[in-house]
């Protein structure tokens, strides 16, 4: 029988590119698996963050040689972002992509026994043709998600197809029952050999069971009286799928499956077994803090416990292929899966590129066919950013046409960036569309985002929309009783997503919603906030010890179990005599305490799930209390002379005159008039890299980038492939406006050399 030997201990590492070892490295670090390189210098700033080639090496032992000679394999379940193996001195294979598994065939690269060096070559450095070219989120390098070796007899079930499991389950609903389309793939069949299939159901007691010969494996059992997999009852069956030698089992997969239907309406939204179920949920990265993206699997289960303790019934899995461990834990609990590629941000027109992407979204769907939660493949994520090219709807038919023909049983979907227009080409390629607006954060305004919704959905019936991306940066330090747009405040962060709870739930012909992001996660070029090396738009903090405030309002919306949640809690010192106390609750009546004082007894509008009452503190501490029916919550909070400064970030007000619609704060002058260009001098005509190589230029457009969009400008970094050989004017839609007049009238003030 197939036998597998995990290699999770004893490796030796090296961070440095010094070239394929002749023997087992008794000087290199000794590490365990899964294992990056990048988790403090990946979620710390760019400056630190290593993007290069290391070395990963381990003795294994020659397997057992099986039935009929058998084979062995290395399989690497994920390796950051290229990788080449080698086994005793020879290369056994190579990879290109960061998030899937692959598999070599070498057993006749093993010695007859003894001891095999495993050599491992990994890179995150920049690579053409190698999708993500870039992104905002840290590109980690490593064996992050562990090695195997897979040791079967000669004939087996296919290990040498994208890295796939060898057994297709296909459940679909029928009159009385279920039918499970079934098919195992055979290496090496033969007249000696049967395929056994049996199903068993959650109880594990066999509902069904058929034979067919190794060559011709296709069949379809019938399960009578077949419980439907839902976000409220996962209910799980396991396929396995035996190969008999006569009276002799000699190899077996397993996977599990789930009997489900669904379908998009552009009216309705998300149907599941029939029933409306709009898709509420959260989008997810695959990192911690320190420990980047290599993740046990008890990592990715608390992960999947969080989004469901939220009340989510979906998770957007961001932007790449995740773990099997994280699927599988969707599957468990009745999360609704959006998978994808990292077709992300920037177009490559090289024809390699395009093969790279076909061949990670043939890797994604091979791979977790079998797992019931997902329900869409997504083939881009604003590929558009770096402007639009006439090749991207091409590659992106073929993608589509790729996945159409790997698993007709799915919908495809694709997340348009935010400045899509409504008439876009690449609205009729995938099944159902959706889009990433940040109004509200990154210009426009809260209140933009319905609007915006309801004129597309008018404009364009026909097309099942959903909102992909949204959401606005939470520091847990930040706190202030005027909370506005850029303060990077925990305050506003809830307030722009009780907004966008209410937008949503008004809205239930939205197919799918997903807040970005659950967690906050590492983006190595980032800097803002006062964080260096982070995306803080999670509603948890990257080490998942803090759940922010806007995490309750979702609870409240989603999750029907009794809850409230006062608001503020870290915001506990607090200035003057009286203050707001906020509370989100799902619970019909509620009453407040100050020190055990009754002082307000609120009764709920339909729908409400926000409370607000001001309050009279007493100097020094003060209990706050809320009790509902069947839940309470208590902060404390401390009336003080002054709040501490670390509640405000230092360049805030600058920041806060540039935030959403900042040209209506400037004066008509500042913001109006035609743009000039004066010869020998600059302009915002000049190209991005143009203006950073002059360092007067630079100062200035680096300046107003960093005001308006959050970043700064870093050659060669970051966004810089996207831009560098655009100008501002080029890139107008994407800049706010008032913005072009402003910077111009500054660049021309400086004579080129």
């Amino acid at each position: 029988m197939r036998e597998t030997i995990p290699l999770q201990d004893d490796w030796r590492f090296t961070k440095r590119d010094v070239g394929l070892p002749a023997a087992l490295p008794e000087d290199w670090e000794r590490v365990t698996l899964p294992h990056t390189w990048n988790g403090v210098d990946g979620q710390g700033g760019a400056e630190d963050y290593y993007r290069g080639g290391c070395w990963y090496a381990r003795a294994f032992p020659t397997p057992r040689q099986p039935l009929g000679g058998g084979r062995v394999y290395v399989e690497i379940l994920a390796a950051g972002q290229q990788a080449e193996v080698y086994v005793n001195g020879q290369r056994a294979a190579s990879h290109q992509g960061g998030y899937s598994a692959f598999r070599a065939d070498v057993t006749g690269l093993c010695r007859e026994t003894g001891e095999n060096l495993l050599a491992v070559y990994c890179s995150n450095a920049y690579k053409d043709g190698v999708y993500p070219q870039t992104a905002d989120f840290t590109f980690y390098g490593g064996l992050y998600r562990g090695v195997n070796v897979i040791c079967v007899p000669e004939t087996h079930f296919d290990l040498d197809t994208f890295g796939g499991p060898g057994l297709k389950a296909t459940p679909r609903p029928v009159e009385g029952g279920a039918v499970f389309a079934l098919e195992s793939f055979v290496t090496n069949p033969g007249p000696d050999y049967t395929v056994l299939y049996s199903v068993l159901d959650g109880e594990k007691r066999e509902a069904a069971a058929g034979t067919r010969p190794s060559d011709s494996t296709a069949i379809e059992l019938f399960v009578p009286a077949a419980r439907l997999w839902s976000v409220d009852d996962p209910y799980l069956y396991t396929v396995t799928a035996t190969l008999q030698r006569r009276n002799e089992a000699v190899d077996a997969v397993s996977v599990r499956a789930g009997v489900r239907s669904f379908r998009v309406d552009p009216q309705r939204g998300f149907i599941l077994n029939g029933v409306p179920t709009p898709l509420r949920g959260v989008s997810r990265h695959q990192d911690r803090l320190y420990k980047g993206n290599a993740l046990s699997a008890a990592d990715h289960y608390e992960d999947a416990g969080i989004i469901k303790e939220l009340g989510a019934n979906a998770v957007r899995l961001a932007h790449y292929q995740h773990s099997q461990d994280f699927y599988d834990a969707c599957d468990e609990l009745g999360l609704v899966v959006w998978a994808e590629i990292p077709f992300i941000s920037v177009f490559d027109p090289d024809p390699a590129a395009h093969r790279n992407c076909l061949r990670q979204l043939t890797e994604l769907i091979v791979q977790n066919y079998n797992h019931p939660s997902i329900c869409f493949w997504g083939l881009a994520n604003e590929i558009t950013i770096g402007g639009m090219d006439d090749r991207i709807p091409e590659n992106l038919r073929e993608l589509n046409e790729l996945a159409k023909r790997l698993d007709p049983t799915r919908l495809t979907t694709l997340a348009h960036l935010s400045n899509v227009p409504v008439d876009s080409v690449m609205h009729s390629i995938p099944d159902v569309i959706a889009y990433n607006h940040y109004m509200g954060w990154y210009g426009g305004k809260t209140e933009d985002n319905g609007p915006w919704l309801d004129a597309f959905h008018a404009a364009r019936p026909e097309l099942c929309l959903g909102l992909s991306e949204y959401g606005c940066e939470g520091i847990v330090t930040y706190h202030g009783p005027e909370p506005k747009c850029k303060d990077y405040s925990e305050e506003y962060q809830a307030l722009y997503h009780e907004h966008m709870a209410r937008v949503i739930d008004e809205r239930p012909w939205l197919w799918c919603s997903f807040v970005w992001n659950m967690f906050d996660f590492g983006a190595a070029n980032r800097d803002e906030g006062g964080v260096r090396g982070r995306n803080n738009k999670g509603l948890v903090t990257l080490d998942r010890r803090i759940k922010k405030d806007a995490y309750y309002i979702y609870k409240a919306y989603w999750n029907p179990e009794p809850m409230v949640h006062i608001c503020g809690r870290r915001y506990a010192q607090r200035a003057g005599e009286t203050t707001v106390v906020k509370f989100y609750t799902n619970e019909p009546e509620a009453a407040l305490y100050v020190n055990n004082d009754l002082v307000w007894r609120p009764t709920a509008q339909p729908g409400q799930r926000v409370f607000e009452c001001r309050v009279k503190l007493r100097p020094g501490q003060n209990w706050i209390t809320v009790r509902t029916p069947r839940a309470a919550d208590s902060v404390t909070l401390e009336r003080v002379e002054a709040e501490p400064p670390i509640y405000a970030l230092p360049d805030a007000r600058e920041r806060a005159k540039f935030s959403g619609n900042w040209f209506e704060k400037l004066d008509e002058s500042e913001r109006a008039g035609a743009l000039e260009f004066p010869a020998g001098r600059y302009s915002v005509r000049d190209t991005y890299e143009t203006l950073c190589a002059d360092p007067a230029a630079f100062a200035v457009i680096n300046k107003y980038m960093k005001l308006a969009t959050n970043f700064p400008l870093t050659p060669g970094a970051g966004n810089w492939k996207q831009i560098h050989d655009k100008s501002p004017e080029q890139l107008r839609d994407r800049l706010p406006e008032g913005f072009l007049q402003v910077v111009n009238r500054e660049l021309n003030k400086i004579e080129k050399a």
